[in-house]
């Protein structure tokens, strides 16, 4: 897979690092079948796994058996890859109150960065790794916007809030003039911090939330939330989350239904108000 390219290749190198190579070891391609992959399905949903999550590693795991067909290493696929059941209902976020309570606990926290990555990714909705890759050079403070040059959707320009934008201005102020990464690490071979997830949720738990629930995505969940739930058109909303699809989009709005009776009640004044 590595001289193959393609797709996510990193985080496809990171699935197998983290979870496939460990659990199969050196067990060869052709004798991985459908008993190992259900056992592999089963570790990882006992070690509480999220089913998205589980998923991408086995996408990883069926690519690599489709690229081993292709280059003649295999005859066919050694097993039969049944994807788990994906949770679409429920989208967890924040409200304003636990926000302000997640980056207080953010302030007291020993580590430097988590306040930082918090506080952009609770203003920008960008996602972790976005965040982590944020290059010092790539921030333009007077046009309040980060230029964002990998991302799902292609290269962009990430709009910063104005609470945002003055923060990164005094912090920029105090970093040395020439830290390439927003999130530096010496012992990273790109540079910059690759994960902050422990970190994360040791503020999540001084902060009296639920660890479980709130993750680094969540950061991203509660801002395209508020952003809907302020009644931002959903095109500016997907402007400002990056994502590919309007689609993707309208789900913040399908799961708030509180924002939706607000609508209606809307409507309904427009035709039963008495003038």
């Amino acid at each position: 897979l590595e001289q193959e390219g393609g797709k996510d290749i990193e985080k496809k190198r990171q699935r197998f690092k983290l979870h496939l190579d460990p659990f199969f070891g050196t067990k060869p391609l052709s004798q991985i079948d459908t008993f190992n992959v259900n056992r592999y399905k089963k570790t990882r949903i006992d070690h509480k796994a999220a089913p998205g999550t589980i998923n991408r590693e086995l996408a990883a795991l069926s690519h690599l058996f489709s690229k081993a067909v292709e280059w003649h290493w295999l005859t066919h696929k050694p097993a039969l890859i049944r994807r788990l059941t994906e949770d679409t209902g429920r989208i967890i976020y924040l409200t304003t109150e636990q926000c302000k309570d997640l980056l207080d606990a953010a302030i007291e926290d020993s580590n430097p960065y988590c306040y930082t990555f918090i506080l952009i990714g609770l203003e920008t909705s960008l996602r972790r790794e976005n965040i982590l890759s944020i290059r010092v050079e790539n921030i333009d403070l007077n046009k309040r916007v980060i230029y964002m040059s990998h991302g799902k959707a292609g290269a962009r320009e990430q709009p910063l809030t104005q609470n945002l934008t003055d923060f990164l201005k005094m912090h920029l102020a105090n970093i040395p003039a020439d830290q390439v990464w927003l999130f530096p690490s010496a012992q990273a071979k790109n540079g910059h911090i690759p994960c902050i997830r422990k970190p994360f949720q040791r503020v999540v738990k001084a902060a009296g939330l639920n660890s479980d629930e709130v993750t680094p995505h969540t950061l991203r969940h509660t801002a395209i939330t508020h952003l809907v739930q302020a009644r931002v058109d959903l095109p500016t909303v997907q402007r400002i989350s990056g994502h590919k699809t309007l689609a993707m989009v309208a789900r913040y709005s399908h799961q708030n239904g509180a924002h939706i009776q607000e609508a209606m009640d809307i409507l309904n004044d427009r035709y039963h108000t008495e003038g």
